[in-house]
């Protein structure tokens, strides 16, 4: 717990308060209602302008967070027998620009998503800012039955992402909101282009880990089918190892590789 408090490095109100006077001059706010979420994220100071903002505030410290993350992320790759494809962006700034950018070509590609509004760079922090999203769920709060009826649009959103030569890089459960029954993608990283096979392989063994503890594998397997071959799920068993030891997922990687195989033959 005091290593989480440590790699967090929560800023201090003074320099929130001052982003938030900030961004209430800029938006033309009379009167600013703050809310910080209860979001267990290292990377940024994540909070809710008058129930239509959604911000968050990236400091230095999260931004060399995030380069420990990357470098990790990057081993666990190459340990899968593949380089490492994931991304870092070397300041706050450019952190915050990196989010709205991938958020924006999301919604290009009609895959739900916040509207982006803007990021900008403020007392040496990165600021983006993007529409809130109210009374929306994660996925992993809902009922299983529910859960197994969102998991095919899940895979097609995916999907759609795959064949327009992006990648999310960084799909957990906690990433995919649920408002009005619709499914929404937040928080893409970034991934080298270069790598996109292996980053979309990665991105369906995170989908199939995030969904194994909420429908079971075969009901997961069974929803990636719908938008993807049986080769491409094979692809996924190299990295489902790799997802499994990350702290933010935690599921049956045997499981997954079993119904998996099963198909295959």
């Amino acid at each position: 717990m005091e290593l989480r408090r440590l790699v967090r490095g929560r800023l201090p109100w003074s320099r929130l308060e001052a982003v938030v006077a900030h961004l209430a001059e800029r938006y033309d706010c009379e009167r600013v209602h703050v809310r910080f979420l209860d979001a267990d994220n290292w990377l940024s100071t994540p909070m809710v302008l008058d129930d239509e903002l959604f911000v968050k505030v990236i400091s230095r410290q999260n931004s060399l967070v995030h380069a420990v993350l990357t470098t990790g992320r990057n081993l666990g790759a190459f340990s899968s027998g593949t380089e490492g494809f994931f991304e870092h962006f070397g300041t706050p700034y450019q952190m915050a620009q990196h989010e709205l950018e991938a958020t924006g070509k999301m919604r290009e590609l009609g895959i739900n998503a916040p509207e982006p509004i803007e990021a900008l760079e403020f007392d040496g922090l990165g600021v983006v800012v993007m529409e809130y999203l109210p009374e929306f769920e994660s996925l992993e709060a809902l009922d299983r039955s529910r859960e197994k009826e969102l998991a095919p649009q899940l895979f097609e959103s995916l999907r759609t992402l795959h064949d327009n030569g992006l990648a999310h890089g960084d799909l957990r459960a906690e990433n995919v909101l649920i408002l009005d029954d619709d499914l929404y993608f937040i928080d893409a990283t970034g991934v080298n282009p270069d790598a996109t096979e292996d980053a979309r392989a990665y991105d369906l063994a995170c989908a199939l880990g995030a969904l194994e503890p909420l429908i079971g594998a075969r009901a997961a397997v069974e929803s990636a089918l719908s938008a993807y071959s049986i080769e491409e799920l094979l692809a996924a068993t190299e990295f489902l190892d790799f997802v499994n030891i990350r702290p933010d997922h935690d599921f049956s990687a045997a499981s997954v590789k079993g119904e998996i195989e099963k198909r295959a033959t």
